[in-house]
This record gives C-alpha cells, structure tokens and sequence, in this order.
C-alpha cells in the first residue's frame, strides 16, 4: 500500500476520463478545499470516498485505496448505499460534461 496520496496518479486518471478535480470532488461528495487537502496528503479519503473516486475513474477500489494511500477499509458499504455512491459519480461526471460543452 502506498503511504501517501498519489496524486500523479489521479491526475493521470482524471485526464483519461476528462474529468477535472471539482468533478471528482463533487462525485464523492466533497468540497474542493477537502479534495485539495487529499491531494496535499493532508487528509485521508473514506470508504464511501475511495468507492466513488473509483466509480470516477473507472478503476477499482482496491487501486484508489492504494493510490491515495489510505489506510481505511476497503468500501463495504450496503448495497443502498453503494448504488447512491454510483449515481451520484455518474451524475457529477454528467454535470463535468455539461459544464465544459457550456464553455466551449
């Protein structure tokens, strides 16, 4: 397990997906100050976290722990739960999407 939060690696992962750090933070439900703090090592990410930046990224929750070097359990959360932590990544990355067609 990594011992820090990898951010090359996210970064490298939001480039794949065209997503920015504000989609990723909004898809887990956090602010981008709390995101930023992540980045810096600063703060550990959550399960719920860890499953919806996986959700993002299209990588599995097993890569994102690692990566952010986290030392929280892998997400175990109820199936409930685990289909909101879905919905709400597929709709931040939707809004991600909307937002930069506006700006064009």
């Amino acid at each position: 397990m990594a011992l820090f939060f990898d951010s090359d690696w996210f970064e490298a992962k939001l480039a794949e997906r065209g997503l920015t750090r504000a989609a990723l933070a909004a898809g887990a439900g956090m602010g981008e100050a709390e995101l930023a703090l992540a980045f810096k090592d600063q703060r550990e990410v959550s399960a719920a976290e860890v499953a919806a930046f996986a959700e993002l990224l299209g990588a599995s929750p097993r890569d994102v722990a690692e990566h952010a070097g986290v030392s929280t359990p892998l997400p175990s959360a109820n199936a409930l739960e685990a289909r909101l932590v879905r919905i709400e990544a597929r709709l931040a990355a939707i809004e991600a999407a909307l937002s930069r067609r506006g700006a064009s």
